[in-house]
């Protein structure tokens, strides 16, 4: 029975990673984003999509309308995402980032190869692609902030989550 139950497990956290990688290659889809695509070329991207979407540019009882509400939900939701971790607004944050590191770490949480960790200063970053052998090198760690520090904080992909206090 244990092996079935593992066997769950490992298909949960799989299908979790393959839906987020999904989510981020579906918003490049839209965006057309490719490697060195700069921050204004996708806002101005964004907002042509935003005008095309629109949902009031369809009669309400249109079925397109239904269709531009969610996608233009999704257009919006994409734009922002990609900027949070567009290497521009990663530079721009790089300083606020080290402090937040500095202050150290209150806690984390791996969801399949999101580490989300919230630092003592109120901020929450997520780093994207963290495997379970680096999370339990993490747990494990005799020094928890250092480990962090010279192995995931400048090593992985990541975006701020939540704004401090």
């Amino acid at each position: 029975m244990p092996d079935k139950k593992a066997a769950k497990q490992i298909q949960i956290k799989s299908d979790r990673n393959e839906q987020f990688m999904k989510r981020i290659n579906e918003y490049k889809k839209l965006f057309n984003v490719e490697p060195g695509t700069d921050l204004q070329t996708l806002k101005t991207t964004y907002r042509n999509l935003v005008k095309e979407w629109h949902p009031d540019k369809f009669t309400a009882n249109d079925e397109l309308a239904l269709e531009a509400e969610h996608k233009s939900r999704q257009i919006i939701d994409g734009y922002h995402f990609l900027v949070s971790i567009a290497p521009e607004t990663i530079a721009a944050n790089e300083e606020e980032h080290n402090a937040s590191a500095d202050s150290g770490i209150a806690d984390f949480k791996l969801k399949g190869q999101l580490l989300e960790v919230s630092f003592m200063d109120g901020s929450t970053y997520e780093y994207f692609g963290v495997s379970k052998n680096i999370f339990t090198r993490l747990i494990n760690a005799d020094k928890q902030l250092r480990f962090a520090k010279r192995n995931i904080f400048n090593s992985y992909l990541y975006r701020k989550a939540k704004k401090a206090a």
